[in-house]
């Protein structure tokens, strides 16, 4: 057979990446010292420094301490419960404390500033039940009601994590322990925490990706962040380069905490293998009494706060009055977010065939550093990617404004397209490269020998054994580009607006009641993989 040149079939793979790379790129582009913005940004940064970075450096630092802190106890302390001991409802619970991954962080926040808020039906309820005045309650807009609202929205990272590492060794060297003698207070601290840790370590830091990547509960609460920095600078001032400097920091802090999330993930494997979860010596302990109390608060506490009452809530102006929802306009709405999420769930599946494929053909480093190129863009927020995504586009447009490149980035679907892939198609690829690490290798010598080529052994080898993960891949995708808000709102063509985007714009406008439709929406679409990924846990268990 002969075989591709090397430069034929890297070409492409190189320049798709470069493709999904360049907001990145550019973004780490502009503080080079090139033209007139390189020489101001100098200038830019010092005046930052003086006035608005030191706001945001200590908010942002002050919100994942506690969102960290936070998250790490009550996902930690729900994977124990479940892990380690036994009670009526513990297998109901596994799953409800998945539930909270439906609920993107910013809807959570509109449903709890409606109820909370001094107008809320439930200070109106205090004051009119016990003749009150005035505030009876904290600001729920405010930096501890973010932290409130992103422990409870984000906790399952932990959770999943900790539980899975639990599982797999703690409740076997839990009872080791316990016929050595140690109580169960030392088992714990002893035995279990030690082995969680790495796993915990890995959920805060992807807890703390997900927290600096938020626009929607930072701009809506009033909190100055650096995702807020980017777009007050960008939009507000219309200074592009103070923009992309704040971008940049972002950056460096979401890198970071990808770095020691990978650390984190390699000392996990310490916890793997070493005897069966299900052995008869290895049963989780059961709890009677006040300690069954105790298991039932330390579950069902998250699962209220983080799903069932921001639901309720929601669901509260629909049973009230349906007039006031605008039903007229969602099924548009509901339209333009299913067809960005379809079309771009589409091209990811089909560009992560591409990527796995090239991979699983020529698995030189060539072809592994290029894969790893196109999937740097999951760990970074999206208003970095919009920053980065516009800088080239504006600097085209003004040396070439005859090819139009502007209108056919910011005025069609082609912009938004563009960054849902840079944001998610990593998503994609890691499901279809588990999928490939299923079928075995032999496979592909015994169609060579038959004389297949590349694309008969896509298409009829592969392909038909892809299928169950390139449909999960698509899911994904689609779920999280359903949910996506802070490149959605800048780059979507006019008069498409997706129910992300109008649940924050109605929020923001106090119409939080007529929010309350595409908020639920958008739950009931992200229930879709919280529901099959239970079941996979469940079966696995």
């Amino acid at each position: 057979m002969r075989r591709t040149p090397f430069a034929l079939r890297t070409l492409p793979l190189i320049l798709f990446a470069g493709f999904l790379a360049l907001p990145v790129l550019a973004v780490l582009a502009a503080w080079l010292p090139l033209g007139p913005d390189g020489a101001q940004a100098g200038a830019i940064l010092r005046e930052m420094a003086a006035t608005v970075l030191p706001g945001y450096v200590a908010t942002t630092l002050w919100l994942s301490v506690l969102v960290a802190l936070g998250a790490a106890v009550v996902g930690t302390g729900a994977a124990a419960t479940v892990t380690l001991f036994d009670f009526p409802g513990r297998r109901t619970f596994e799953w409800l404390l998945l539930l909270p991954l439906a609920m993107p962080a910013y809807v959570t926040a509109y449903a709890y500033t409606d109820f909370l808020q001094f107008s809320g039906p439930l200070q109106v309820g205090l004051r009119n039940a016990f003749g009150l005045e005035g505030r009876l309650l904290p600001e729920v807009r405010s930096l501890g009601g973010a932290v409130w609202v992103f422990i409870f929205s984000l906790y399952p990272y932990v959770y999943l994590l900790a539980r899975t590492a639990l599982g797999e060794r703690a409740a076997h060297l839990m009872e080791a322990a316990r016929l050595l003698g140690a109580p169960l207070p030392r088992r714990i601290a002893v035995v279990a925490l030690p082995l969680a840790r790495p796993a915990v370590a890995a959920g805060v830091a992807l807890v703390l990706m997900e927290t600096l990547a938020d626009f929607g509960v930072s701009s809506y609460f009033g909190i100055q962040t650096f995702t807020t920095g980017i777009y007050k600078a960008w939009l507000s001032m219309d200074n592009r380069l103070a923009a992309a400097q704040l971008a940049t920091m972002l950056l460096v802090l979401v890198l970071l905490l990808l770095h020691l999330e990978h650390r984190a993930q390699r000392r996990m494997r310490f916890a793997a293998g070493g005897g069966r979860a299900g052995s008869a010596e290895a049963q989780p302990l059961a709890l009677r009494g006040a300690r069954r109390w105790l298991a039932w608060g330390v579950c069902a506490v998250p699962v209220v706060m983080g799903f069932a009452a921001p639901v309720a809530f929601m669901l509260r102006p629909l049973a009230a009055d349906w007039s006031v929802l605008p039903w007229e306009r969602f099924m548009e709405w509901a339209w333009h977010s299913v067809r960005l999420g379809g079309i771009t769930a589409a091209l990811a599946v089909a560009a992560a065939l591409a990527l796995a494929f090239g991979v699983r053909r020529h698995p030189d480093a060539v072809t592994r550093g290029v894969v790893q190129l196109a999937s740097v863009g999951y760990a970074v927020p999206g208003a970095v990617i919009v920053v980065g995504l516009l800088l080239p586009v504006g600097w085209l447009q003004a040396v070439a404004p005859q090819w139009g490149v502007g209108g056919l980035v910011t005025a069609t679907a082609f912009g938004i397209v563009w960054a849902y892939l840079v944001r998610f198609c990593a998503v994609a690829l890691q499901s279809v490269q588990s999928g490939y690490a299923r079928i075995p290798p032999s496979l592909d010598d015994s169609a060579r020998m038959l004389g297949v080529g590349s694309a008969g052994l896509l298409a009829r080898v592969h392909w038909p054994l892809l299928q169950r993960s390139a449909a999960a891949a698509a899911l994904l995708v689609f779920v999280d580009v359903m949910k996506e808000l802070p490149a959605t709102m800048v780059l979507r063509p006019f008069n498409s607006d997706t129910l992300a985007v109008v649940a924050y714009q109605l929020a923001r406008d106090e119409r939080l009641g007529e929010a309350a439709l595409p908020s639920l929406a958008l739950v009931a679409v992200g229930l879709v993989p919280v529901i099959l990924l239970s079941r996979t846990l469940r079966s696995r268990g």
